[in-house]
């Protein structure tokens, strides 16, 4: 077995628990069909009833697939999407979920990062996005800071949480393979200060020179500076329109197998990091639905919740 054939196998018989008698729909693109193409191969080795969809790879990171795709993800026992284009946070997700499926995202995912970041130690991968998720839930406001500038305060009281454990097991569930998160939604409107992205930006890859610069007021970014990365970002957000401004997320990484590559997928998920994403929130239960959403990677980032330190210039407490 190639390592590529052993990592395939790994996300689905073991992270999102495929059995003989269970459907499976691979959904990727043009871009990522050599992935998609070994997760089938994978998946007919554990049942008879796996499928594979092809659909075009152009569009916003999470825009919605062309129509029928949705339907058939929700007729599926699991679903695991290999797409250059995140359908993380897209209607089509969130419906397969409420229809039962278990749907596992990989959006732009990389032969090395699925081979490297699947080889690990999954369960304490898992417990560490737990003991975080806990944390935040049980939070009221908190703050990042970080040598290239962050300074940014996010009011998350009475907000869950949301553990992504890379253990996709039960009805309706879902999260990213591989994984290694602990995240939630900001409450709306409410964010204040700066973030300065300096590790990665989805879908602009990892920031080469200059950080971006984003200026938080009441929850929405009103002023991103910074160089090449920064006008594209700008870009993105206008083509996307106003919502798209929305600070959507607040996330920490909790797997120690990632590192930096230039994929959100994996770029999110290092230890040691934080995340922050604009755009949609409506996955985390928020009420911000647009067809758009981008994680920037902070690095050494000191995160403080309540008063209690998680991490301090990105050496983790827990």
């Amino acid at each position: 077995m190639t390592p590529l054939e052993k990592a395939c196998t790994i996300a689905l018989r073991d992270c999102l628990g495929v059995r003989p008698e269970e459907s499976l729909l691979v959904v990727t693109d043009d871009v990522l069909s050599a992935i998609g193409r070994a997760l089938l191969d994978a998946g007919r080795a554990l049942t008879d009833r796996a499928f594979y969809l092809e659909i075009p790879g152009q569009g916003l990171p999470g825009s919605e697939p062309p129509d029928g795709v949705a339907e058939m993800m929700a007729r599926m026992d699991a679903v695991v999407a290999p797409t250059s284009r995140s359908l993380t946070h897209t209607a089509a997700r969130r419906a397969a979920c409420a229809a039962g499926s278990r749907v596992a995202t990989m959006p732009g995912i990389a032969e090395d990062t699925l081979v490297r970041c699947l080889d690990a130690d999954v369960q304490r991968i898992a417990k560490r996005a737990e003991r975080v998720a806990e944390i935040l839930t049980e939070g009221r406001v908190a703050r990042v800071t970080s040598p290239a500038g962050t300074d940014v305060t996010l009011p998350i009281e009475g907000i869950r949480g949301i553990a992504s454990r890379g253990l996709i097991l039960e009805r309706g569930q879902f999260g990213n393979l591989p994984s290694g998160e602990a995240y939630l939604m900001p409450e709306e409107g409410k964010a204040q200060g700066v973030v300065v992205v300096d590790g990665a930006m989805a879908g602009l890859g990892i920031i080469e020179d200059r950080p971006i610069r984003i200026r938080v007021v009441d929850g929405m970014a009103v002023e991103v500076t910074g160089g090449e990365e920064a006008r594209r970002l700008l870009e993105l957000m206008e083509r996307a329109g106003p919502q798209a401004r929305n600070v959507a997320e607040l996330g920490v990484g909790t797997n120690d197998r990632a590192k930096i590559t230039g994929t959100i997928l994996e770029d999110e998920k290092i230890l040691g990091t934080v995340h922050v994403a604009f755009g949609n929130n409506a996955s985390m239960g928020g009420t911000v639905k647009v067809p758009f959403h981008l994680d920037g990677v902070i690095l050494s980032p000191t995160l403080v919740v309540d008063g209690e330190t998680l991490l301090r210039d990105g050496e983790p407490s827990f």
